[in-house]
């Protein structure tokens, strides 16, 4: 494959998930793994990277080639603050030490969209959102103002307001200081907004490239008609009439307190839910969105007892906010979850087949007249995986396809009621397309009860009946999911559809 990038230009790479979009940007500074074999040139400005000396490949890294990694969690130290993180970048080849690093790293988390970011620099990984966590990494790849930005999937994980800001930021930087960017997305959207030309990779290889307008207009290769076509459309079945409600909250409320001071004492709390108050039926999806730090994640957390709450909460008919430990496990096959980063949820240390079978063991589960390879194989084709790839480890398989296993691990159980926190956000539009059609179908076979947890409403779209809109930790709308899609009442969620359907926003919604 060949490509080249010019200065101030954003060429977009497009195409499925393990397609080689990831390995080929990875390549550019050859950060590959030890075993793989690169091959040609590479050049940067005239110097060649294939071969480059490692202290020459160290003053490029981070400084003039710089990236935003597809999954943060991962790619952000847990031991060490976000402050720090930051500041090691601005030492290094800056030499930025001490108040003005600190006023650079503020100024950085301030455009990036982090609230109350002061208070934010003592923070560790673990306690920021998803999204809060990619708009470190991307303030962390701003840092150096380098002149080529690799954003690798850099939006995934944002709300539909701050990937606004997101890209209108870089699109600043490419103006001012030139910034050259290779974008790597699934968001077709998002190509038309920001890149000049576009490249479609399929199985390693690139099978179409021009300007952007050029292909979305007239594209040449059946597999680019193939993606652009690509997009979940419909509605979800209507819920059976006379459906029995699984789920209930009244009044749930997560508080985190501040302690500070020798004595640790609480000096305020983190808001992160009030007074939420919802009810799911069977064959239901509802739909939670909102910016991230919200209180999305955390509602869905305390809904399946998997972090403290005050306030009730009712589970096919039963009180479950009073229950001891040892008695919810038994509900646990009932109450499934898809986190939202699938890489830090599959433990490296177990096969596919190992992972997606897991629940099925401590249940005591099985399908009659299957084994439970041919149960885990089923599931793995049911997400559009190959059952002979059960048996590789997770490190070996692309952000898309560790998701689809996270899907599958939690669909063999067959549950009741599902949290997808996020489920399609490290998904092409392709896969996108065919896990809403899983969830649909699954949803309908077994009246399964979602609650829908994403920042792409054209997805929330397809599948929900109903739709709550969170900020700040409060349900500022909710109601029928085709009501407030077409007529939002309150200036939050009319940006929030503004900014998604790039409509216009309607009189009243808030800059």
């Amino acid at each position: 494959m060949s490509l080249d990038i010019a200065k101030g230009e954003t060429l977009a790479l497009v195409g499925e998930s393990g397609s080689g979009k990831s390995l080929t940007a990875l390549s550019t500074v050859q950060l590959l793994p030890g075993s793989a074999r690169t091959s040609g040139s590479i050049l940067y400005e005239g110097t060649e990277m294939l071969g480059a000396s490692p202290s020459e490949l160290r003053r490029v890294r981070g400084n003039d080639i710089s990236f935003i990694f597809q999954e943060p969690m991962t790619s952000l130290n847990p031991l060490h603050t976000i402050e720090k993180q930051i500041a090691e970048s601005l030492a290094l080849h800056q030499g930025l030490k001490g108040a003005a690093a600190r006023a650079r790293i503020l100024e950085l988390l301030n455009t990036v969209g982090i609230r109350d970011a002061e208070e934010r620099l003592g923070a560790w990984p673990h306690q920021l959102s998803g999204g809060q966590r990619q708009r470190v990494m991307i303030a962390m790849a701003l840092a150096n103002r380098p002149d080529l930005l690799v954003a690798d999937e850099p939006t995934t994980a944002l709300d539909v307001t701050i990937q606004a800001q997101i890209l209108t930021l870089l699109a600043e930087l490419q103006r001012d200081e030139g910034l050259s960017m290779l974008f790597i997305t699934h968001d077709l959207g998002i190509v038309r907004r920001v890149a000049q030309r576009v490249a479609v990779m399929q199985q390693g290889e690139i099978v179409e490239t021009g300007p952007t307008q050029d292909v979305f207009d007239a594209p040449q290769h059946p597999y680019t008609r193939m993606l652009l076509e690509a997009e979940p459309k419909g509605a979800a079945d209507p819920v059976p009439p006379g459906a029995d409600t699984i789920l209930e909250a009244e009044a749930v409320r997560v508080w985190f307190p501040i302690k500070r001071g020798l004595f640790k004492r609480t000096v305020g709390h983190i808001k992160a839910c009030t007074d939420i108050e919802l009810n799911l039926r069977a064959g239901e999806t509802l739909g939670v969105v909102g910016e991230s730090g919200s209180g999305k994640t955390t509602l869905a957390l305390a809904l399946m007892r998997l972090i403290s709450s005050e306030g009730r909460i009712k589970f096919d008919g039963r009180d479950i906010q009073s229950l001891p430990k040892r008695d919810l496990r038994a509900l646990r096959r009932n109450m499934q979850i898809v986190f939202q980063d699938p890489y830090g949820s599959l433990s490296p240390r177990m096969s596919i087949a190992e992972v997606v079978a897991e629940g099925l063991g401590v249940h005591g589960l099985g399908d009659k007249g299957l084994s439970e390879r041919d149960a885990v194989a089923r599931s793995l084709e049911e997400v559009g995986l190959k059952s002979e790839m059960m048996d590789r480890y997770p490190h070996e398989f692309s952000g898309g396809q560790r998701q689809r296993i996270a899907i599958a691990r939690a669909m063999i159980l067959k549950p009741k009621f599902m949290v997808l926190d996020e489920p399609t956000s490290a998904l092409d539009m392709t896969v996108q397309t065919q896990i809403v059609e899983l969830l649909r179908d699954l949803q309908k076979k077994y009246q399964l009860g979602y609650l829908f947890i994403s920042h792409d409403l054209k997805v929330v779209r397809a599948l929900s009946h109903k739709l709550m809109i969170m900020k700040q930790g409060e349900v500022v709308e909710a109601g029928s999911a085709a009501r407030l899609f077409e007529r939002p009442t309150t200036d939050y969620a009319k940006a929030l559809m503004a900014a998604a359907f790039n409509m216009e926003a309607r009189a009243g919604a808030s800059e």
